[in-house]
């Protein structure tokens, strides 16, 4: 496992605080992103609609189940596409991160909360995204207990996220960049996590390993327990999948980490 400080947690909060600050600096980015985000979900209502029209409702994803379905994809997506660790690569440019290793701090937890600090005023942009959505769309709000699932599976999906992010910007230790990987990587993702379609769209034994991938466990397992595709019965079952595959990518980030480390020592002598 990538080795959690040992030090007070001070440090990282300010690290936290510092990423936040620097992201909030681009406010035309911060409004034109929700002004994008508004945008799409008109536009998916739209879309959605007209097939529905045209097609049979999905068992199970009534058509007001589906505009909601979207619409928290979307806003999922303002904290799920940061790139959390692009800290990675900028270090490695620059050399720095020979310095970050030789600091009293674990430089992994480091990353992580740079990135969580990005992550924070993306989060913050839900609620006036959520707003202004309300204009445009009704959305279902399920039960407490569904919400508070929801919200526990979405945690998970976040995690399982960063340390995706987090072993591909590692393998820059080698290359030096990642961008084409993770280009290809976030094109995949979008396809099969659930993000635009939802996966049970996806017919037979190919959706059955469409579901198995851990893209799922990322966008569709949150957004299925949200519309009660998967019932209560199946929560443990679906939250015992995500926290699978975050145990596999947290083997692979602390194992690609090991090596990364002393890949710089060799390389500096």
């Amino acid at each position: 496992m990538i080795a959690l400080p040992r030090y007070n947690l001070e440090p990282y909060v300010e690290f936290a605080k510092k990423a936040f600050a620097r992201e909030a600096t681009y406010r035309m980015e911060v409004f034109t992103e929700v002004g994008s985000l508004v945008l799409r979900i008109y536009l998916l209502r739209a879309v959605w609609t007209a097939l529905y029209a045209q097609n049979a409702a999905p068992m199970n994803l009534p058509l007001h189940s589906m505009i909601t379905y979207a619409t928290i994809a979307l806003l999922m997506s303002l904290i799920l596409e940061v790139d959390g660790t692009r800290l990675i690569r900028e270090r490695l440019r620059d050399g720095s991160i020979a310095t970050d290793l030789m600091k009293p701090i674990s430089v992994p937890f480091y990353f992580f909360s740079d990135g969580f600090g990005n992550t924070a005023l993306h989060a913050a942009l839900v609620i006036p995204s959520l707003l202004f959505a309300l204009l445009l769309v009704h959305i279902d709000v399920p039960s407490p207990a569904t919400l508070a699932v929801f919200f526990l599976s979405f945690a998970i999906g976040y995690f399982v996220n960063f340390l995706v992010n987090f072993t591909m910007n590692a393998v820059a230790f080698w290359t030096l960049e990642t961008f084409a990987l993770q280009i290809i990587v976030r094109w995949i993702s979008d396809l099969l996590s659930g993000q635009i379609i939802p996966l049970v769209f996806v017919p037979g034994n190919i959706g059955r390993i469409v579901l198995a991938l851990p893209f799922a466990a990322i966008y569709s397992t949150p957004l299925l327990i949200y519309v009660g595709v998967i019932p209560p019965g199946g929560w443990l079952a679906a939250l015992g999948f995500q926290v699978l595959w975050l145990v596999v990518f947290a083997a692979a980030a602390a194992a690609i980490w090991r090596a990364a480390s002393r890949h710089i020592v060799i390389q500096g002598g």
